[in-house]
């Protein structure tokens, strides 16, 4: 089965983004040569499996920023809905997370970024995802989009290790123990 694997950065009060879906606050830090190691895990996965909040987020980019194949889970948008300049790179998927993953486990896939705050809080409940590498970031944007949201039961993580970097980011890895 693809295993699935989270890249992700939040605030120090825990949010992906602003309730509007705006993630300006993660430009203008200091050190942005540094990638925090996004380059390796990008190298590791096969594709990206995100959300349509995720996806238009994307969109938003002036380039494009994915090189690898990109699944979007939607249930209101088709593959028609997917900018041409996209077509091949994209597609849409209206399945439920087990139902993606072995779908992609079929295609060859070993390991899947899994990107979005509902995108990861669906895989985390059904024990999808096996490891989270979060960034925090030393801002406090009062309020937004949680990285978690609600479980049924109780998440537990195995800590893998702890980063601090000049920039006052901390990044901790973590694996899913249900997994």
């Amino acid at each position: 089965m693809t295993t699935g694997h989270v890249f992700i950065a939040v605030s120090l009060d825990g949010y992906i983004a602003r309730p509007d879906g705006a993630i300006d606050w993660l430009e203008g830090w200091p050190d942005v040569g540094h990638d925090y190691g996004f380059a390796a895990f990008m190298e590791s996965v096969d594709g990206l499996v995100m959300g349509r909040s995720t996806f238009e987020q994307a969109l938003r980019f002036s380039d494009w920023p994915y090189t690898k194949p990109v699944i979007v889970l939607s249930r209101t948008m088709t593959d028609a809905d997917v900018p041409s300049a996209l077509a091949g790179r994209v597609r849409v998927s209206d399945k439920a997370p087990r139902e993606v993953m072995n779908e992609l486990s079929h295609d060859g896939w070993q390991r899947a970024y899994i990107d979005g705050g509902r995108v990861i809080q669906s895989f985390l409940r059904e024990g999808l995802i096996d490891d989270l590498v979060i960034t925090r970031l030393p801002v406090v944007i009062g309020s937004g989009l949680p990285l978690f949201g609600e479980v049924t039961g109780d998440v537990r993580l195995a800590h893998i290790s702890t980063s601090a970097f000049a920039s006052g980011f901390v990044q901790s890895c973590y694996r899913a123990s249900a997994a």
